[in-house]
This record gives C-alpha cells, structure tokens and sequence, in this order.
C-alpha cells in the first residue's frame, strides 16, 4: 500500500537555479558568515584595519561577479534573463545597481574602520551587518517579484536598524534605531498590504504577469489593483525619503553612527529607487500615463520640502538628511520624465549622489569627536586653516551635491531637468531648478564657515 502510495506522488517541480546569476548575492552573504565565523573561532586580534578591508574586498569581488555579466545581458542575441523560476531578472538595470550598491558598501567600511577604533567598538558586528544589509539591496534590485522586494526589503531594514542603534552608549542612537524600526515597521506594512492586493486583484506577484494582466486590463477600473498600487507607492517611498514619507529621515541620520547614515543614505536609497523603478517603469509602464501627475507632485514636494528645511538646519548630519530628500527630488523628476533620458538621468545621479553623500559623510566622520556628537556648524568653522586638506574635500563634495559646473552633480542635474523638459513637464524642470538654487545656499554657508 505504502509502495503504490509512493508510486503516485509526483515530484514537486523546483527551479533551475543559474549559480552565476546570484554569485552577487552568494559572495556578500558568503563573506559575512565567513567573517562571522572566523571572528567568533579566533581568540588573537586581527591586525588593525583587517575587518573593513575583508568587507572592502567583499564588496568589491562581488562587483566584479555582477559586472562580468554585463557583456551577457547587453548582447542583442542573449540579452536578459531571468533565473530561479523567474523571481529574480538579471538585466543591466540589475548590474548597474549591483555595483553602486556594493561600492557604497565598500566606501562605507573604509569610514566605519577609524571610526569604531574612535569609539572603542573595533569588532566584526558592523561589518557584518553592512554586507548582509547590502545583500538585501541587491536583491530589490534584481527583483522580478513582489514578494522578492519584500525579503530584500526586509533583509536590508532589518540590518539598518540594528545598525542605527549600534552604539549602545548614545541615547541619540538609541532613539534613531527606534524611530527607524517603528517608522519602518509600517512601511513594510503598507508594501506588504499593496502586495497581497495586488496578487489579489491579477492572480499572481511576479511583475511579468502582472504587466500581462495590466495590458488587458484598466488600472483605474480595478479599485483593488489601484489600492495596492498606492500602497506600494507608500511603503517604497519610504524608503527612498520622498515627502510626505520622510519624517524619519533627520532624526535617524542624525542619531545613527556617522558611517552607518553614509551607508543609509547611499545604499538604502539606491535600493528602494531601484525597486521603485522597477515596479512603476517596468511592471505598470503601460499607465505611466496614470502614474505620472502622482510622480509629478511626489518630485515637487521632495524637491521644495528637502532644501527649503536644509536652510535653517545648523548640524551638519541633519542638513545632510534635507539634503538627501532633496536628491530624492531630482531623482523622481528623472523618473516622471518615463523615457530613456529620464531614466540614464535618474541613475546617473544616483551613482554621483552615492560618491557624494559618502564622501560628504565621512568629511564629518573625521570631524566629529569621540561620542559623535560635535557636528554642529561650529565645530567646522576655520576648518580651512586647521585642516585645510579635509576642508577642500568637503568643499569639492559641496560643490558637488549644489551642482557647480564641472562637477558631477551638475552633469547628474543638468540629465534630468533636460530629461523634464523633453518630456514637456516645464513647471516641474523650473521648481527643481529653483531647488537648486536654495540648495546651493545651503552648502555655501558650511564653505563660508570653513574658511572664516
């Protein structure tokens, strides 16, 4: 009996999975264990340095996995591809974000190397933390599936807030992990709620299908499909701090250690746009139509919020959080553009905002003292003449983020207000115009500092 019972069952049907695909992930996960591991059986000291530059070294190799596979997706005859059952896309929007985001990962563990030997926190936890906080990055990145940017979600956030409250020692950093998580918590909540209405609206999560549904089907004649877009517009703007989302920003890159805010606001926010991106430009392309006017004032109020309250900001971290919200801003302007301009332009200032936040960043990491605390204006007054070297960097970052010609940031702004104007959005191209005006006032009154 038990014999014919066996004869019956059928095998349950398991993807292929293409190991070269996830050698991105398996690398950043391997690495963390490794380090983990290895740390945890090793009673003698590391030489000094010896956990940032294995995280650097990472980072970096698991780059080089996701970069040798740009020749296969750009190939016309081979192209992209999807693998392990379709829920992950390997495409050059997957290797362009792959590399930014483990470049932030290694720019973020040279900062976090002098600045937990400062702090007397000299150990493997943040390291290990940062590489599977970034593994969950690629994977939004590389996500085909809606339930994929969720465990990606979730695997990058989960990381972030233990490491905002790293230091134990700091009532600020403690309020900021908290801020983070319950702030965060709801976030998830409302993705989480925008994915099971979605599924219940077309039958399926992955983004293929659904982009299948959507084309037989009116998004604006399905009230359950439009509420699930909605939400997954609130918990994805969360993550890339665009108003009205935004309120945890400040206070949690402020409280964070100072490394840890520059990993935040470089891989966290490249995560969650390359999620949003993929989602909206990808899967509900055909009503960009629809999404556009809700684009359009998401860009606005990003815009105008983030460098109109950058202005009256005296610590340095907390200015650079308006600052980040304003980035955000150029980035959906990019993004409502939905053309190729729009997009090459919204990557591109992704990848020039990530060097520029993390170099701004880690200016402030070797300002600040022991108990990362003096991060007021004060502390950066005749910095030129005290440490004119860090003084010119910080200056070149400025300079970069205000969008002075012959930066990168002026390229990166110039892309995608030109990418509004194609697209005939002119009030939109103006307003961020105007919002890089304000913001280059900002900045200007640190370089003034510096130099007075």
């Amino acid at each position: 009996m038990s014999a014919l019972l066996l004869a019956q069952i059928q095998p349950i049907p398991t993807p292929q999975i293409e190991w070269s695909a996830v050698s991105p992930l398996l690398v950043l996960v391997g690495g963390a264990l490794l380090l983990l591991t290895a740390a945890a059986l090793t009673r003698s000291r590391p030489p000094k340095g010896f956990y940032a530059l294995f995280t650097v070294a990472t980072a970096v190799l698991a780059a080089v996995c996701s970069a040798l596979m740009w020749g296969r997706v750009t190939d016309p005859e081979r192209g992209a591809f999807s693998a392990i059952g379709g829920a992950v896309a390997i495409d050059g929007f997957t290797v362009f974000f792959t590399v930014v985001i483990c470049a932030a990962i290694a720019l973020a563990a040279l900062l976090a190397d002098d600045y937990l030997r400062r702090e007397g926190l000299d150990g493997p936890e943040l390291y290990v933390l940062m590489l599977l906080s970034g593994t969950g990055g690629v994977i939004m990145a590389a996500a085909n599936d809606l339930i994929v940017i969720f465990l990606g979600l979730e695997t990058l956030s989960i990381a972030l807030y233990v490491m905002a409250g790293f230091q134990l020692r700091r009532l600020e950093s403690q309020e900021s992990a908290i801020k983070y998580f319950v702030l965060g918590s709801f976030s998830s909540a409302f993705l989480l709620y925008g994915i099971a209405l979605v599924y219940g609206a077309t039958g399926s999560t992955n983004f293929t299908q659904i982009a299948s549904f959507l084309a037989d089907n009116l998004l604006v004649a399905n009230g359950l499909l439009l509420a699930g877009f909605a939400l997954l517009l609130v918990g994805l703007g969360f993550k890339v701090a665009a108003v009205p989302f935004h309120v945890w920003t400040p206070d949690v890159y402020q409280g964070a250690p100072t490394p840890v805010t520059a990993f935040m606001a470089s891989a966290s926010k490249a995560a969650g746009f390359a999620a949003l991106l993929r989602v909206f430009l990808s899967t509900f392309e055909l009503y960009r139509l629809d999404w556009r006017p809700i684009m359009w004032a998401l860009a606005v109020l990003t815009l105008v919020v983030g460098s109109f309250l950058a202005i009256v900001q005296t610590d340095v971290k907390r200015m650079l959080a308006y600052s980040s919200i304003s980035h955000a801003g150029f980035v959906l302007v990019g993004a409502e553009a939905a053309s190729d301009r729009g997009i090459a332009g919204a990557l591109f200032y992704l990848l020039a905002y990530t060097f520029m936040v993390v170099g701004s960043f880690g200016v402030a990491t070797l300002v600040g003292r022991r108990g990362d605390a003096d991060h007021g204006i004060d502390a950066y007054r005749g910095l030129g003449a005290r440490r004119p070297a860090l003084a010119l960097a910080f200056t070149v970052f400025l300079l970069a983020q205000a969008g002075v010609p012959l930066t990168s940031g002026f390229l990166a702004k110039f892309y995608v207000i030109g990418a509004a104007v194609e697209a005939n959005s002119y009030a939109l191209a103006l307003i961020a115009m105007v919002s890089a005006v304000v913001s280059a006032f900002v900045y200007l009154r640190f370089i003034v500092a510096m130099y007075m």
